[in-house]
């Protein structure tokens, strides 16, 4: 396996990101961080020339990730909020151009905590909303010379898109080449029944990986078949980064999205670096 980079999520430590956050970037480059990966909730909070500015002042490569509310969902009846969730994407895309990263990674294809159980045909009319927006989406990106990184959920955070198999048909069906997998070792521990399988089934569509533990806690503190995930990244020679994405339970409104009710380590920073130090001793050995 050629070097991972690595990188960690401002979630870890704030939400929502906005141009003031780049207060971060020189503790995570300190920590060890190549890279920050910058969730964008609000795009008309962030002043991409100002996070560039800050990115190469601190010597970091960034990546973008998007957050798909319920105003922000492919699969919804009212097609006004299929056109507000363009709208959205289309300012990501011009920040991944802003701050030259070559994909935009997320669950663009509902929105996150969209879980019920209904109808086959009702299914399979969201699926086919999900397909037609994406090839859309996949066109678009096409423009800004981008990709789209597409990130399986665990059930209880969607009840479209769980696993690598589900997202490997959801891509043959979109049939474009810039239609690409994410996929987050958090819910791969719910829902993958073999990492290790699930990352070969990916294959080379795997661009990026996220992190924590099964608990959503520090790296190596958990149930995750790390030996298995190095085994199965260096079969496939993942070219891409490591990322460590968990929550701060100071943000009580994220918390409570994900369900996160207690601190997971002493404090955050610790987080970050202790995970680091896991991953890099894990992944580079």
């Amino acid at each position: 396996m050629n070097k991972i980079k690595y990188g960690v999520s401002t979630w870890l430590w704030q939400s929502p990101f906005t141009t003031e956050s780049v207060a971060l970037f020189p503790k995570i480059k300190t920590m060890g961080f190549d890279l920050v990966e910058i969730p964008v909730e609000d795009p008309e909070l962030i002043n991409g020339d100002l996070v560039k500015k800050a990115l190469l002042e601190n010597g970091l490569d960034a990546i973008v990730c998007g957050a798909f509310g319920p105003n922000k969902d492919f699969t919804h009846e009212d097609l006004g909020v299929h056109e507000n969730c363009f709208r959205y994407i289309k300012k990501c895309f011009q920040l991944c151009n802003q701050l030259e990263t070559d994909f935009f990674a997320g669950p663009m294809y509902a929105a996150v905590g969209k879980a019920r159980l209904v109808s086959m045909e009702q299914r399979k009319i969201e699926w086919d909303r999900a397909v037609i927006n994406l090839n859309k989406v996949c066109a678009i990106a096409n423009d800004y010379g981008l990709s789209i990184a597409l990130e399986p959920l665990n059930r209880f955070e969607s009840d479209l898109i769980n696993t690598a198999e589900d997202i490997m048909r959801l891509i043959d069906d979109i049939n474009q080449r810039n239609a690409k997998v994410l996929l987050d070792g958090f819910h791969m521990t719910i829902e993958e029944t073999n990492i290790k399988d699930a990352i070969k089934k990916v294959g080379d569509k795997l661009i990026h990986v996220q992190v924590s533990e099964n608990h959503r806690g520090v790296p190596g503190s958990g149930l995750t078949p790390w030996a298995d995930f190095k085994t199965a990244l260096t079969e496939i020679d993942y070219q891409g980064a490591i990322v460590i994405e968990s929550f701060t339970p100071e943000i009580k409104e994220l918390a409570a999205a994900v369900c996160i009710w207690k601190n997971l380590a002493a404090s955050q920073d610790e987080f970050a670096s202790e995970g680091l130090q896991f991953l890099k001793k894990t992944f580079n050995t």
